[in-house]
């Protein structure tokens, strides 16, 4: 059956507005978007690890809430991770270098849940290392979409923050049906196991962030423009305030 030109331009702009809300479907924000929703998707293993940390390794309410406590830590310092990126670029790449790494780590974090821990203390190295993966991943994107954003309109800027959530929610929408789903017919360290292979989808998808390469290995000079951006920003009464509520709210 004969399709026109013009048929496929209207269902390809039907797409482009229903799905990606209007956003230009580039590489770049393909691979945004994969970074949001393995986010999102990782939450897999979160019933799994609850029992494996109660049943399999015995521990009390009190001693997971700590270790989940760990575990945080990395979202605590998560600035200090866009910091690292911008001034030490990896292999000549301030984004992707750190987005394949993320990804590895995460990958490991979770063959390491997996198979070699078997006390309290090497899941608390597990998960903690888990959150790293995610933290980096996350502040890289973040910064993507900061850039993207500044380019754009107020209206267009907005959908953008939609679609990134929508693809974050979707992964979790995967989470809420199959994470019960894959504890009645397996073990959790097989959960574990298949956990591990969604961190690769984030360094699989690096290479198509828009990165150019520097030549500098270390950038001084930018952590310093950026600390003193970040302290003159904490002065502004419109910005510490809110940060001091999540704070108290938060302890």
């Amino acid at each position: 059956m004969f399709v026109s030109k013009s048929s496929l331009n209207q269902l390809r702009d039907f797409l482009q507005e229903t799905i990606f809300y209007g956003q230009q479907p580039t590489p770049q924000l393909i691979a945004i978007l994969m970074v949001y929703f393995v986010q999102g998707i990782l939450g897999l293993a979160r019933l799994a690890v609850s029992f494996f940390l109660k049943d399999d390794l015995g521990l009390t309410p009190a001693q997971v809430a700590a270790m989940m406590g760990v575990a945080s830590l990395p979202w605590v310092i998560k600035p200090l991770f866009g910091f690292i990126s911008d001034s030490l670029p990896i292999w000549g790449y301030r984004r992707r270098s750190y987005l394949v790494l993320s990804g590895g780590l995460g990958c490991l974090a979770w063959i390491g849940m997996a198979i070699f821990v078997h006390t309290a203390t090497t899941a608390t190295l597990a998960i903690l290392l888990s959150s790293v993966s995610v933290a980096v991943s996350d502040v890289i994107v973040d910064s993507l979409v900061v850039e993207r954003v500044r380019q754009e309109s107020p209206s267009d800027a907005g959908s953008l923050q939609s679609l990134c959530w929508s693809a974050s929610a979707l992964g979790g929408l995967f989470t809420a049906y199959f994470s019960g789903w894959l504890l009645a017919h397996m073990d959790t360290r097989q959960v574990f196991e298949i956990t591990a292979t969604f961190p690769l989808i984030v360094s699989a998808v690096a290479g198509l962030i828009s990165d150019p390469k520097v030549e500098t290995s270390l950038n001084l000079d930018l952590t310093k423009q950026q600390i003193q951006q970040l302290q003159q920003a904490m002065t502004q009464k419109s910005i510490w305030l809110p940060v001091a509520f999540l704070f108290l709210w938060q302890a």
